[in-house]
């Protein structure tokens, strides 16, 4: 029933606080948005934490953590493909920001960038660490203690392991161990996707971003720029693993990602036709909601454009011995939106560690 003004008893109400309802990132449809993000090794059990433990230690003992399966016993010193031993070899620690914005935010990721790797590029952006193996030896627990002084820093949004597929054991025990010195903020696996599916296996539970590589769709080229013909089946299958651990990349409420899956195709002049199968593979094999990165910036590095040491002469890999054109890029981002992708990384204003 109506009262009249005159009649509403007025006493004086105290003022609820204050409080800030952060917004929604406007790009960012709600279904891909969490409210109180757990980072997924803070949810393992005492028992999956010692089996995740004993895994590490046999892959190290038994190494088949890439597809090289070179199965030596890393415990005692041996090394295969990859040349290094029990401990991980790194080059940088330090807080940094990469390509992709949404990963890296306004302060950047505590990033470990690990030297050596299972592939040999011809062309790869970070030669002096990836092929010359420059860096430091540290141990899972060394690496543990520097996981945590990068998180204590204050204001990195997560642990980016950069370029791990060679040491998967040493990173996986590294967490373990960092998660009762007080290890919270979300861990993004940085990769090539030439991981095994036992590497694989061990980061379930471990990561939440899968930050990952499909470079190129033919054994032939793969073989001849990445001395890998294996890769191509290889990324497939490993990164259908990845989205099925992880699902498609999901944001906080200041739009950095916390969980899910990324996936970046550096285009390369020439091979733009092996862009496009990567996109059409994407949507049709993983998921059309994969959040993708087309990224421009190649350029002829490491052993791209070098004289052939052989008595033929002639330019080394001379089809790749320039940047990629505005037409080719483009034409890659054509074909990933016919496919059915949508969610794209905006471009990054920082220079970013190619």
């Amino acid at each position: 029933m109506f009262r009249s003004p005159s009649r509403i008893i007025r006493q004086p109400c105290p003022q609820p606080p204050r409080v800030t309802i952060p917004r929604r990132t406007a790009h960012i449809p709600s279904a891909f948005l969490l409210d109180n993000y757990i980072p997924r090794y803070k949810l393992l059990t005492d028992a999956q934490i010692s089996r995740k433990k004993e895994q590490a230690i046999e892959n190290l003992r038994k190494c088949n953590i890439c597809p090289r399966m070179c199965n030596v016993n890393r415990l005692v010193g041996e090394t295969g493909y990859c040349m290094v031993g029990e401990k991980a070899k790194v080059s940088t620690i330090a807080p940094h920001f990469g390509e992709e914005p949404c990963i890296q935010g306004t302060y950047g990721s505590g990033s470990v960038f690990f030297s050596g790797c299972s592939l040999r590029c011809s062309f790869c952006q970070n030669h002096e660490i990836s092929h010359q193996r420059a860096g430091f030896d540290l141990s899972p627990e060394e690496l543990a203690d520097w996981f945590v002084k990068l998180q204590n820093l204050g204001n990195v949004h997560n642990i980016n392991a950069v370029t791990p597929e060679h040491v998967v054991p040493q990173v996986a025990l590294a967490i373990l161990a960092a998660i009762p010195m007080g290890l919270r903020i979300p861990i993004v696996y940085n990769t090539s996707s030439y991981d095994s599916p036992e590497a694989l296996s061990l980061m379930d539970g471990l990561v939440d971003i899968y930050l990952a590589d499909f470079k190129l769709s033919s054994p032939v080229s793969s073989k001849r720029l990445l001395k890998a013909d294996d890769y191509p089946k290889t990324a497939k299958e490993s990164i259908k693993i990845m989205q099925r651990q992880v699902g498609d990349l999901k944001f906080n409420f200041d739009g950095i990602a916390q969980t899910g899956l990324l996936v970046r195709h550096l285009v390369m002049p020439t091979y733009v036709e092996e862009g496009k199968e990567i996109m059409r593979y994407l949507a049709e094999h993983v998921s059309k909601d994969t959040y993708v990165h087309v990224m421009e910036q190649y350029r002829p590095t490491a052993h791209v454009g070098k004289m052939n040491r052989g008595k033929s002469g002639g330019i080394r890999y001379s089809e790749i011995n320039r940047p990629a054109t505005d037409p080719e890029v483009d034409a890659v981002k054509l074909a990933a939106r016919e496919a059915g992708l949508w969610r794209f990384v905006e471009d990054s204003p920082h220079e970013g560690f190619r």
